[in-house]
């Protein structure tokens, strides 16, 4: 369960994380502290927008040369964006660690963002914000952060909207790269059967590049939330609920309870709560889920149902009742034992993948310029006892400042 992190900083900032671990594949991730957040109100969309273009291109590749370098051996090359770190990542087998660091600076460092080649990503990125329209079970989290977050710009989605995507030029992605992607702000971490001087080494080659253009960016604090209750109706068989709340930021003491006791309410396990006692007791949600997201300045508590129009208002009142047992009832010794077992061992599976351990350092490198391993991360949640529980139960779990939207399923034909 213990894990050996190497450290390194080259001189332009860029901070490396490594683990060598034994096997055929090794993992490879640039994390940057940028994210949708940092887009100014003409550049909705912006952030993600600039992760596709990447690989269009780069002063000495064209498009097909970029997505063929790491798949002609078998490898896989990936990005993603959030609202406040965007990163792109390789797979590989080890032998080839120095062809996807030299792949990954020339992307990260060189892409062209050819013209041609951004009015068809336009297209592209259109048709992916159609898609998510046409799933409102995907759309509705989008929607839920915007009214949360009415007005600040960590409400707005990740993939902006058709208006502002379709004005982007260029020369706006120069500037947004110009004004927010600094070498300060970037990790690069690595898991693979490669020695750690090999990629100290190759990271001095390929990334120690004077790109550390200082950031001149800076993010607006998000401080109040006024709670408010919003009804669509939409064409679909299906109601889509989400109720929740502003939650803990990353750095909070509570963050690790807050973890736990979401775990608890409505985590990946068939035995939480939500789904024991709404899906499994009364048959009324296809879908029971709740989520905890933290932010640098902020976080997000929700809980989501996928559920028959029928049954929504007797599920939310199921939901709010299973909310206030937390508020109300300690959790006795043996369950406080059983959940905290079933979080760490969750937490041991997913770091099983290279990838999701490669994604995980990086960002917590990136965050808290450490990065904890599997005993220590044990540790301090078998810290949390139930009275800490209550307490931050107590804190998120107030029926007064909850935000609720539902999309109010009706649909407008019948089965043939």
């Amino acid at each position: 369960m213990t894990a050996s992190y190497n450290y390194h900083q080259l001189p332009n900032g860029i901070r490396l994380i490594h683990r060598q671990k034994t096997g055929q594949i090794a993992h490879l991730a640039l994390m940057v502290d940028t994210g949708s957040r940092d887009e100014q109100a003409n550049e909705f969309g912006m952030a993600h927008l600039i992760e596709h273009m990447v690989f269009k291109g780069t002063k000495k590749r064209k498009a097909f040369h970029v997505l063929s370098r790491l798949e002609n051996v078998g490898g896989e090359l990936n990005a993603y964006t959030t609202k406040e770190e965007t990163c792109i990542h390789a797979s590989f087998l080890s032998q080839y660690c120095d062809r996807s660091m030299e792949l990954l600076a020339d992307i990260a460092f060189s892409a062209s963002y050819p013209a041609h080649e951004l009015e068809k990503e336009k297209e592209v990125i259109l048709d992916e914000i159609n898609s998510y329209k046409d799933s409102p079970s995907e759309q509705i989290f989008d929607d839920f952060e915007d009214q949360l977050f009415d007005g600040h710009p960590i409400g707005h989605p990740i993939l902006g909207t058709s208006d502002s995507v379709k004005k982007f030029s260029r020369n706006d992605l120069l500037r947004f790269v110009k004004r927010n992607y600094a070498t300060s702000k970037m990790v690069l971490a690595l898991i693979g059967d490669v020695s750690f001087p090999t990629f100290v080494k190759q990271a001095e080659k390929y990334f120690n590049t004077p790109f550390n253009n200082p950031s001149t960016s800076s993010r607006t604090g998000f401080s109040a939330c006024i709670p408010k209750q919003r009804q669509q109706t939409k064409n679909s068989f299906l109601s889509h609920c989400i109720t929740g709340n502003i939650a803990f930021d990353r750095k909070h003491p509570l963050k690790h309870s807050m973890v736990l006791l979401n775990n608890i309410l409505g985590g990946p396990g068939l035995n939480s709560r939500l789904n024991l006692n709404i899906r499994e007791k009364y048959g009324f949600a296809y879908s029971i889920e709740s989520h905890y997201t933290a932010y640098s300045d902020s976080g997000v508590f929700l809980v989501y149902l996928g559920i028959d129009p029928k049954s929504a208002d007797k599920a939310l009142k199921l939901v709010h009742k299973e909310l206030f047992k937390l508020k109300n009832q300690k959790l006795g010794t043996l369950q406080l034992h059983r959940a905290q077992q079933q979080l760490i061992g969750q937490l041991a599976i997913s770091f099983e993948s290279g990838l999701s351990e490669t994604l995980s350092i990086a960002r917590s490198h990136l965050l808290f310029e450490q990065v904890d391993d599997m005993r220590t991360i044990a540790e301090k949640i078998r810290k949390t006892n139930a009275s800490l529980l209550m307490e931050v139960a107590q804190q998120i779990f107030n029926n007064d400042q909850f935000n609720t939207l539902i999309y109010l399923g009706s649909p407008n034909h019948e089965d043939a």
